[in-house]
């Protein structure tokens, strides 16, 4: 073996050590890796880079929103095509440097015919035209086989748990819609959940959404690919979700009159925790909205309408600055989430109406609310006409 074939050797036996401790990292290892150097990371870091700027220059919402909601699914199909070709160039190069114990049908053994016999061992095809012969050069050949088997079945066990942490998700996020609207605001969830001055339903709900965030912090963590992962509807996604919760447990954490401080700061404190997490998985610094999500006249609002159906906050002078230094404890991280993913933070207060996902379809002409609305018209009419017909009581 030459000085050329022993530099093939070692860098081909490195890049597959590369490759296997990224799959493992990535498939197997049930936590955080914190090393900066990541072959996983790297490449997404790169593809979105490049997805995210073509988004950007798409005019259209809904199609800026239908290319970011592929890229997910499709850069996993990327990654895992990437570490089989990685290894399968790799153990072409490593049987390169042995080819003088390698017999095919051609004369000569090239690089392409090691990269071939590597792509029908990987895939274990072994059609047997291209034979290692020496006890080395066939044990490359058996641990290729062995590496290939189980990288097939860990994608093929990996992509059905991908999915299944998704749906776990997405659950929660499609509850959401009926009860906080579309899109989700702290406003609405607080008054569809507040009846009289009962708010137990209110105290219990949060209290599912501390499990939520807790599994969302878990499996986001262990596969970050989800967070790329779009929600079925524009209007809706994880990020939305979590920030509309974080939103509303700290207004009951400034003390809103009737409702337990208790459930919502446990709920705070989990939610806020997958927040910075995730910021720091994805690399993004804590940072400043462009605009303030909630100002002095819409905190005003806001206090207004909570007095409407009941509610009141603190009218010490001090509410409003406590709310402040309750948000800066996760708004920065969900700012800049927001901005890496491209993903539109919630607001405190409608600014104009707008229907729920449930009451519309793409099959009717008009919203569920607006046939709703038609038919209590049609039966006020009816009775009017009933009314002043002769003889009616």
């Amino acid at each position: 073996m030459n000085l050329l074939s022993l530099l093939a050797a070692l860098a081909s036996i490195l890049l597959i050590l590369i490759v296997l401790q990224d799959g493992f990292e990535t498939i197997i290892l049930p936590r955080r890796v914190s090393r900066k150097f990541r072959l996983a990371r790297m490449f997404y870091g790169t593809i979105w880079r490049l997805w995210s700027w073509l988004a950007r220059r798409v005019r259209s919402a809904q199609r800026r929103e239908e290319m970011l909601s592929f890229f997910g699914p499709f850069s996993l199909i990327l990654l895992l095509t990437l570490w089989a070709t990685m290894l399968i160039f790799a153990f072409g190069l490593l049987q390169w440097a042995m080819a003088d114990a390698i017999s095919a049908p051609e004369k000569g053994v090239t690089f392409g015919t090691t990269l071939y016999m590597s792509g029908t061992t990987f895939f274990t095809l072994g059609f047997g035209d291209v034979v290692p012969h020496s006890g080395l050069s066939r044990f490359c050949a058996v641990a290729e086989a062995g590496i290939g088997f189980a990288f097939l079945a860990l994608v093929i066990g990996y992509v059905p748990v991908i999915y299944q942490a998704f749906s776990r998700r997405e659950v929660g996020i499609t509850l959401l819609d009926a009860r906080a609207g579309s899109p989700p605001t702290t406003l609405e969830l607080l008054r569809r959940h507040i009846s009289g001055q009962d708010t137990s339903e209110l105290a219990q709900y949060l209290h599912d959404w501390e499990h939520w965030s807790a599994d969302l912090l878990e499996s986001h963590l262990s596969y970050p690919v989800l967070a790329y992962y779009r929600s079925q509807h524009d209007r809706q996604s994880w990020l939305a979700a979590l920030t509309t919760i974080l939103d509303t447990c700290a207004l009951m954490m400034i003390g809103l009159d009737g409702v337990s401080q208790r459930t919502a700061t446990f709920t705070f404190a989990i939610a806020r925790h997958a927040a910075v997490d995730l910021a720091q998985i994805f690399n993004t610094p804590p940072a400043n909205g462009k605009v303030d999500r909630l100002p002095t006249e819409t905190f005003q609002q806001l206090r207004a309408q909570l007095a409407d159906f009941g509610f009141e906050l603190p009218d010490d002078g001090l509410a409003e600055a406590q709310l402040a230094g309750l948000r800066r404890m996760y708004e920065p991280y969900v700012n800049a989430l927001a901005a890496y993913l491209l993903l539109p933070l919630p607001e405190w207060i409608s600014t104009e109406y707008s229907q729920d996902d449930w009451q519309s379809s793409a099959w009717e002409h008009a919203s569920v609310t607006t046939q709703l609305a038609m038919a209590r018209a049609q039966a006020e009419k009816k009775n009017i006409v009933t009314a002043q017909q002769p003889g009616s009581p």
